[in-house]
């Protein structure tokens, strides 16, 4: 705490201040830089909860219009990341720092306009399996969202059905020890390149909903024409991956 004195500092805690404020604001930067990475992946997978509780409708080959619009996308989304985070994206008196805020709301943008790129497809009648599915909303929303912004974020798995999904060395290693530990929320955090870029992974993990495409047998193709992983409930299914370069504001 600083002491003021009639709007002074006095000149001993003054010197302390100016001398320790470097090291204090880098380390307060990089604790907001870390923040922001795992509220984005919170973010990305709050959008593929809200799309996985709606696969029952958007699959609905009985149903024309959906109602599931961009906007209602937005109001769902910012109710599972209140929901995940505690955090109220619709209150203008959010305590976020506001490159957070602008990041997170970016992320939104490109998240409905993914949806509303699928509406023609979401909308169709007569068609059950749209393949508009939590990991393809995911891939498409990281790609837009990375594209318009030096922060990359992307899905990536140790056997991606998406190539484009396909881990780099680092991500590789990371999945690889995550795979062979205990189910976990906490995401990987280390800066790397000599502090200058911050790699942010959050595990996924197979839920019950998952297994109907990529649990047992092993091999038979399921809805979409993959050969089933024959995975369990519980296992390591990938990661949200976040890159975020020091000077990226």
């Amino acid at each position: 705490m600083l002491v003021v004195l009639k709007g002074f500092l006095s000149a001993g805690l003054l010197c302390a201040f100016l001398h320790s404020t470097p090291d204090g604001w880098a380390q307060t930067a990089q604790k907001e830089t870390e923040r922001t990475a795992e509220l984005l992946a919170t973010f990305l997978d709050a959008g593929r909860v809200v799309v996985e509780q709606h696969q029952p409708l958007i699959n609905d080959p009985r149903k024309g219009e959906k109602g599931f619009s961009p906007d209602d996308f937005e109001r769902l989304v910012l109710n599972e990341f209140f929901r995940q985070s505690q955090i109220d994206l619709k209150s203008s008196a959010s305590s976020l720092p506001p490159p957070t805020r602008n990041l997170l709301m970016r992320l939104l943008h490109a998240s409905k306009e993914v949806v509303a790129d699928a509406q023609f497809v979401i909308n169709q009648r007569g068609i059950g399996y749209k393949n508009f599915i939590p990991a393809t909303f995911g891939s498409q929303a990281a790609r837009k969202f990375s594209k318009q912004s030096q922060v990359t974020i992307k899905q990536t798995t140790l056997d991606p059905r998406n190539l484009q999904n396909s881990p780099d060395a680092y991500e590789e290693t990371v999945l690889t020890r995550l795979a062979h530990q205990p189910t976990s929320t906490m995401p990987i955090v280390e800066w790397v390149n000599g502090g200058r870029l911050l790699r942010t992974m959050m595990p996924i993990y197979y839920s019950e909903d998952c297994l109907m495409c990529h649990g047992n047998p092993k091999g038979i193709l399921d809805i979409s024409g993959y050969p089933r992983e024959g995975a369990q409930a519980g296992d390591l299914a990938g990661a949200i991956s976040i890159q975020i370069p020091a000077d990226h504001r």
